[in-house]
């Protein structure tokens, strides 16, 4: 399996590049408020890599503590979000602001990983803007789900 994200799946290597670590890759019901810009952000754009039958993420966080970052695994998705607070008023102890532009808020991306993951199976650390997650890479097999109906006479 690769490693590429859902929204290829309209060029013609769809089929060949399909993969289930990637489904909703960036569903907004797993996002907070502002979805939609988080495709134009630069917060949190994510490298994948498979290595040693585990995948790593580096996924680009700039300005924020480790303490601003949450990691959880929810219903088969790795849900990374994170949120920094600003005092948002208008004066500073050096004097009245005239114009900001840090960010201020909250982001999030979620992964597929599949029910088999388990959370003492990613590990994470935080340097230099940078989050690094380390997960086994698990197959998943389709379910067969298919329910025979019968027609009556």
């Amino acid at each position: 399996m690769a490693m590429f994200p859902a929204l290829m799946n309209n060029s013609i290597f769809g089929d060949f590049f399909d993969d289930p670590f990637f489904n909703n890759w960036r569903d907004g019901r797993r996002q907070g408020q502002g979805a939609k810009n988080a495709l134009n952000s630069p917060l949190m754009n994510t490298d994948v890599r498979e290595k040693d039958g585990q995948y790593q993420l580096s996924i680009d966080m700039p300005g924020f503590d480790k303490k601003d970052i949450g990691l959880r695994l929810e219903d088969g998705y790795l849900i990374v979000s994170a949120q920094k607070n600003g005092d948002q008023g208008d004066k500073d102890d050096q004097g009245r602001w005239i114009r900001r532009e840090r960010y201020t808020g909250s982001c999030s991306r979620s992964f597929y990983v599949g029910d088999k993951v388990r959370q003492e199976d990613i590990h994470a650390h935080y340097a230099n803007g940078t989050l690094e997650v380390t997960l086994p890479k698990i197959s998943i097999e389709p379910a067969d789900n298919t329910q025979k109906i019968a027609i009556e006479d």
